[in-house]
């Protein structure tokens, strides 16, 4: 159910974040709604999408709507809900996504790897073809797509196969569909975020497995960073695109051997 809509509302452009109700989602929701956007938090509970709009204080321009990214018929209704409140989708953050921490290739339930791949690059998947669909359609035509990828995308953790097969995948995505956008005048462009405080990501703070076997913590940085990445990038003319956009600790083992 939509919750805090003002169809009245004219001024700012319109996002959809999956993903809203929490971690880098709610960073990048605030971000926006900050800025004077009108914002289509989806995510799954629609609590969690209530309390990020009620705590943006942005004067009717949140709309919640529960949506599962892993069911096409939910992603259609996301942007349909959308367009009826909003009259168009001038961004698509395409965030939502799930790992299973770690563990070991060989003990990886083969429903755990159909829930990541459903969710990571299947619900991607449609969400892009939603976007795609409304944004060719709209006038005036186009928009930008900004699909979060991860580290994870360019390299591995230890034991972590179906979320980086998953990452690495949305790459393949991005390159795509920047390709195929260009005729509708859709940017589509992937950041790539490294250890943002989110709850997700809580247990680096605690310590995790190193190329080398070693168990170590790694730096962190606040998510509000990502949040303020991901409006930069909205907020280019449709005629530049940031393709790929890494943020990061700065000081987490990435770069070079770490």
């Amino acid at each position: 159910m939509a919750t805090n809509v003002n169809p009245s509302a004219k001024d700012g452009k319109v996002a959809i974040v999956t993903g809203g109700g929490s971690g880098i989602g709610k960073a990048a929701v605030l971000a926006l709604l900050n800025d004077g956007w009108r914002v289509a938090l989806a995510g799954r509970r629609a609590d969690a999408l209530e309390q990020v709009i009620q705590q943006a204080n942005a004067d009717g321009r949140g709309l919640g709507v529960p949506t599962d990214v892993t069911d096409p018929a939910s992603v259609k209704a996301l942007f349909e809900t959308t367009v009826k409140a909003f009259g168009r989708v001038d961004l698509l953050f395409n965030n939502a996504g799930m790992g299973l921490g770690t563990t070991p290739l060989e003990d990886v339930a083969i429903e755990d790897w159909k829930r990541v791949v459903d969710t990571n690059l299947n619900g991607m998947f449609y969400c892009l073809q939603q976007a795609f669909r409304v944004m060719k359609s709209q006038q005036p035509m186009g928009g930008r797509i900004i699909n979060n990828g991860s580290i994870s995308a360019h390299a591995p953790r230890p034991s972590s196969i179906a979320y980086t097969a998953t990452k690495h995948a949305v790459t393949g995505l991005t390159k795509t569909a920047a390709l195929d956008g260009r005729k509708y005048d859709i940017a589509v462009g992937q950041i790539d975020i490294g250890n943002a405080v989110t709850e997700l990501a809580a247990r680096i703070l605690k310590g995790v497995p190193q190329a080398n076997g070693d168990i170590r913590p790694e730096p962190m940085m606040n998510a509000d960073i990502v949040g303020q990445s991901v409006l930069y990038m909205a907020n280019l003319p449709l005629e530049a695109n940031v393709l790929f956009h890494t943020v990061m600790a700065t000081k987490m083992p990435f770069v070079g051997r770490g």
